[in-house]
């Protein structure tokens, strides 16, 4: 329940749910292929886990979802930016059954007019909030947007209603990219269905690859990580026809993400050869850019490629190259969603290699640069929820703080 279970360890969250199925340690270490000593170490919280590849497998054995072990979704706090209105608003929005089919949303209101232009400046104001990592601006005002354009979409001449399409399935991206963030994955699917359905009837290859990338997160979010391995293989195959005919940074940013996302999933599926074979394709296409580039905000470029990189050697269990790629970086051109996800995978290599002090001063740095994004990802607050577990009875004011401001304790 949001909120409520903060305090709760990965590894004690693995224990609650395995009491719940009534499996002793034995049991549940068989049916995942580990020791009973390692899952004792691991509900003790003596091991660190943060292997999703892992953590699915856990997931799978206690019929639970991965949510349910990492301490998602979380209670996207009140902001300035955000007002009252978070999360909820948005899954009204989302849940609005006109949406379902056209034969619910009604006649286009007399007099109307699609604002296109007016329409594609809150698409990319929405778009550079999340990249700023501003969640709860993004969602006060998505649903704002959403509903705007819908309405564009109904309201269109035939001649934009192309474009009005685009406009509304990249505003579905948005709302899949920051629901992903927090946990809420049953709703980024919901947004990632429809968004690529209106990608495919706006006919623009761009905004199509750009939904398969946010399609393949959201599988790939809730531990489907094979499903998405496979989704990027064959919308890699549908979006080659348009590859020897573009060479606009935009395509070519969409069609390397694509890769950068599969590589990431591969690695969580334990799939090293398409890990490989994705961050190659990748490669390729930044090198084809030559820079780097926030082209239809994808961040793309040698920098992305090379976070990925490290990432996925995480993933996969290289935890010395992924702590020896990372100060290799410099990740600072970048949006600061991207900083702060590099902050992150860092600071998870150092701990994995009981560097504990660099890992909390790498996450405090990224603190200050995107609050919310450290705030409510899994992955810092599990390891800050870690760090305090095992730091009790020594005094570690820089940690404490940082906890209370996270709201675990």
């Amino acid at each position: 329940m949001r909120g409520m279970t903060t305090a709760m360890a990965i590894g004690e969250r693995i224990a609650f749910y395995r009491r719940r199925r009534g499996l002793s340690q034995l049991v549940l270490a068989g049916l995942i292929g580990r020791t009973e000593d390692w899952l004792s170490k691991v509900e003790n919280g003596r091991i660190d886990l943060d292997r999703l590849s892992v953590i699915r497998r856990i997931a799978e054995a206690l019929d639970v979802a991965i949510g349910d072990l990492v301490g998602e979704p979380t209670l996207l706090e009140w902001t300035a930016d955000s007002g009252v209105q978070t999360v909820p608003a948005l899954r009204s929005a989302l849940m609005d059954y006109r949406q379902i089919t056209p034969l619910l949303a009604g006649p286009a209101a007399p007099g109307e007019a699609a604002d296109l232009n007016s329409l594609e400046a809150d698409v990319s104001a929405i778009f550079d909030a999340y990249q700023a990592s501003r969640y709860g601006y993004v969602t006060g005002r998505t649903p704002l947007v959403l509903s705007d354009a819908l309405t564009a979409v109904r309201n269109a001449e035939q001649a934009d209603r192309r474009r009005a399409l685009a406009l509304l399935a990249l505003t579905y991206q948005v709302a899949v990219s920051v629901l992903t963030k927090l946990g809420e994955t049953d709703l980024a699917w919901i947004a990632s269905e429809r968004g690529l359905a209106a990608a495919q009837e706006s006919e623009s290859p761009v905004v199509l690859g750009s939904l398969f990338r946010s399609v393949a997160y959201a599988l790939h979010s809730t531990g489907r990580f094979a499903a998405g391995v496979d989704l990027v293989r064959t919308a890699a195959g549908v979006l080659e026809t348009h590859l020897s005919s573009r060479t606009d940074e935009s395509f070519l940013s969409v069609y390397g993400t694509l890769f950068l996302t599969g590589a990431v999933a591969a690695a969580r599926a334990d799939d090293r050869a398409s890990v490989n074979a994705f961050l190659r394709e990748a490669e390729d296409s930044a090198h084809r850019v030559g820079h780097d580039t926030n082209a239809m905000w994808t961040a793309f470029g040698p920098t992305n490629v090379a976070l990925h990189r490290m990432t996925t050697a995480l993933e996969l269990g290289d935890v010395q190259v992924a702590a020896d790629l990372a100060p290799t970086i410099d990740a600072s051109g970048l949006p600061a969603e991207r900083q702060v996800r590099h902050a992150i995978e860092t600071a998870r290599a150092y701990a994995a290699r009981n560097r504990r002090d660099d890992a909390l001063s790498v996450l405090l740095q990224a603190e200050r640069i995107a609050p919310e994004q450290i705030r409510h990802h899994a992955l810092s607050r599990q390891l800050v929820l870690g760090w305090v577990k095992t730091n009790r009875g020594h005094r570690d004011t820089a940690l404490d703080d940082l906890a209370g401001r996270l709201r675990l304790v």
